[in-house]
């Protein structure tokens, strides 16, 4: 294992080049040392995290493997038992969390992309873990329809306090305009039982031109979903085009304006909305311009770190470091740069019960990725 310890000014860290409904990106925020530590490497494009009770790590690969990472060590055997994946693009096997029970029922969710060049989608499977493999592997979700491009499937997952489900499904990037369709669950999230069933009081359960799973809609490509008890709160990022990365308050039956509203321009430099804002559709509680590109969110509650309680820290698959958001409780502040000593792009992020941080870097795309730990360096 490798420990190489950094001390770090954090006052002197300022993302300058963004700008966000706040106004500039300067932070001057209370330091904290950290130390920057290689937990384990030879990871094949990481996607998703998930941190066991006993300590245990569960990391998924794009590619389609489930990782076990156990006492500092990357087990040289993949969980067996993962359904088969289409990998190609940005399909692959995506998210991973563990079910509010874990501990008594040993479920774990994944997200993968299913199907063919021709037709594929997000599905959500769940299977019991036995400690090297997953049984009785079952399909929890799955959006529809199908699409023919490998793009913008979004499939994080987080659980809210009754045990319900809410995935992020992307835009399918050729299919952008759908995301205002609620008759589909492109550009939506949805919210199912723990079991895949539709709740009651889904918003749209009883409306005949909507998919009762849509809880909201209006999204480009979200890939990082968090709930906050602390403030009962579902925080969700969002991928801009060129420009528009969002920081979102996801409420039931709220529109979020994709692409009827934006505040970026397509890839080829023109225009996709003259709109920022309209009525009936929500706001960002903040943006960025340039986009950084979020992936995976955590809201830090712990006591290593305390100038950063309660905070949302999110990685940039652009430039390759953290952004830190200081938060005062659901209202956004300014940023921060972190960890961008790292040097690679970086794909999630969570807090582990021990307090600090866990990062998954992708490497180079050759079996190099990494899971990194960042912990307080006097505590």
């Amino acid at each position: 294992m490798m420990n190489t310890s950094l001390k770090v000014a954090l006052l002197k860290v300022a993302l300058t080049c963004l700008l966000g409904l706040v106004g500039p990106l300067t932070k001057t925020a209370a330091a904290e040392d950290y130390t920057l530590e290689e937990v384990v490497n030879g990871l094949d494009m990481p996607w998703g995290l998930a941190i066991l009770p006993d300590g245990d790590m569960l990391v998924s690969e794009l590619s389609g493997q489930l990782r076990l990472v156990r006492d500092g060590e990357l087990i040289a055997r993949p969980v067996a038992g993962v359904p088969e994946t289409f990998y190609a693009g940005q399909g692959g096997l995506m998210d991973v969390r563990l079910h509010p029970n874990f501990a008594t029922n040993n479920l774990v969710y994944l997200s993968l992309a299913v199907g063919s060049g021709y037709a594929n989608a997000l599905r959500v499977v769940r299977g019991r873990f036995d400690g090297g493999q997953l049984q009785d592997v079952e399909t929890v979700f799955e959006a529809a329809p199908a699409k023919d491009t490998a793009a913008h499937y979004g499939g994080r997952m987080t659980f809210l306090p009754d045990n319900t489900l809410l995935v992020t499904v992307g835009d399918g990037f050729d299919y952008r305009e759908d995301a205002q369709n609620r008759a589909n669950h492109f550009g939506t999230i949805v919210r199912v039982s723990d079991a895949g069933k539709v709740p009651a009081d889904n918003p749209y359960v009883d409306d005949p031109a909507a998919l009762p799973e849509v809880w909201s809609y209006g999204h480009r490509n979200a890939q990082s979903i968090i709930y906050d008890a602390a403030t009962d709160t579902v925080f969700q990022t969002e991928h801009g085009p060129r420009g528009g990365d969002e920081l979102n308050i996801i409420a039931p039956a709220k529109n979020y304006g994709w692409p009827a509203i934006t505040y970026g321009i397509d890839y080829s430099g023109l225009q996709i909305s003259p709109y920022t804002s309209y009525e009936g559709m929500e706001q960002p509680l903040k943006y960025w311009d340039p986009s950084f590109g979020p992936s995976g969110m955590t809201l830090y509650r712990g006591a290593a770190f305390p100038n950063w309680d309660g905070d949302i820290f999110m990685t940039s698959l652009v430039f390759n470091h953290v952004v830190r958001v200081d938060m005062d409780g659901r209202v956004a502040g300014s940023d921060q740069v972190l960890f961008g000593e790292i040097g690679e792009r970086l794909r999630d992020i969570r807090t582990g019960p021990d307090g600090a941080l866990y990062i998954l870097s992708e490497g180079t795309g050759d079996s190099d990725g990494r899971l990194w730990r960042v912990r307080a360096t006097n505590r």
